[in-house]
């Protein structure tokens, strides 16, 4: 857990069922923070020691995931100080969204409430994706 410049909580969490690496988690995790505006230029993150105590995962795991995200140019580590957000992905139509995000957070809850798993949910948003990029309805 960390607070950034305007004292954002950010915190990793893991997917312990994901077949997704844990070191592409965390990268995804910090890119949806950048685009949500969650995590601003100049906002440090965890240290690679708070995240491997905290997950109990490699350093190394930790360590490819900065460095990945070093190496996109969203982050820069300084030897000693931390790793530091250097670029933001927001995008004001998305950081304005809310509503749309506590409506989607509400339909997540309902669908595991109705017994779908982490796999079915994402099937489900998949498949709302192709119908939108194919402009069809789901029937």
């Amino acid at each position: 857990m960390f607070r950034g410049a305007q004292n954002r909580m950010f915190e990793f969490r893991l997917e312990g069922h994901s077949r997704t690496p844990a070191y592409v988690q965390l990268a995804q995790q910090v890119r949806h923070a950048l685009r949500l505006g969650v995590l601003k230029r100049g906002d440090q993150l965890p240290t690679v020691k708070e995240v491997v105590e905290k997950l109990l995962l490699s350093p190394n795991t930790v360590l490819k995931a900065y460095r990945e995200l070093e190496h996109d140019g969203l982050l820069s580590s300084r030897q000693g100080k931390g790793t530091f957000v250097v670029r933001t992905l927001a995008d004001p139509l998305l950081t304005g969204h809310a509503p749309l995000l506590r409506r989607l957070v509400r339909w997540m809850h309902d669908a595991q409430q109705a017994g779908l798993s982490p796999e079915d949910i994402d099937a489900l948003i998949a498949t709302a994706r192709q119908a939108i990029g194919a402009k069809e309805e789901i029937s």
